[in-house]
């Protein structure tokens, strides 16, 4: 198994002053409404009130798994990443297809392990997730220290590829405290 530490800079060192947890809730909870109105078959009263309870409690549920301090997302800069996250899905899938049909493909699969600046949490798995979406890697593991990743080809550089997705991401994702 490979290893490789991340030398992202600021990736680990970003810190985000915590959101309030009002401010959060307040935002949970309306985007929460918003979806229970889109799903609600009516405008009854009592529809309502149901909706406004269901996104009372979904908001309580959501702060105590999810709680302000674990992070923030700046939509902006994550909204610039879907040109390439739609880019690296395409490449992927055109990949796994010519692999498909040309099984003469020399391969040399392995795991490489990925030492991440992003503590565990949601920006690490959102990074886990966008870098399932390269070409010929997938993670497979979790650990304290590394996220583990199986390649169909270890020859390629898989580890900088995934330092370049790192240093992408962590513009759009501030990490809060680590859990897990």
């Amino acid at each position: 198994m490979q290893e490789h530490d991340s030398t992202t800079p600021g990736a680990a060192t970003a810190t985000a002053a915590p959101l309030s947890r009002n401010r959060t809730a307040v935002g949970r909870g309306i985007g929460l409404f918003a979806l229970w109105v889109v799903l609600m078959p009516s405008a009854a009263i009592g529809d309502i009130v149901v909706g406004v309870s269901a996104s009372a409690f979904a908001t309580w549920a959501s702060l105590r798994l999810l709680p302000p301090a674990t992070g923030r997302v700046r939509f902006i800069a994550l909204l610039a990443l879907l040109p390439r996250f739609a880019w690296q899905s395409l490449r992927a899938g055109i990949d796994v297809a010519r692999r498909a049909f040309a099984p003469t493909m020399p391969l040399a699969p392995g795991v490489v392990a990925y030492r991440t600046g992003f503590p565990r949490g949601q920006a690490r798995n959102n990074f886990a997730t966008i870098t399932s979406l390269m070409p010929g890697s997938l993670p497979a593991g979790d650990g304290p220290d590394a996220i583990e990743f199986h390649c169909l080809d270890t020859t390629q550089p898989v580890a900088e590829q995934l330092a370049e997705e790192e240093r992408r991401l962590a513009r759009a994702l501030v990490p809060g405290r680590g859990h897990g």
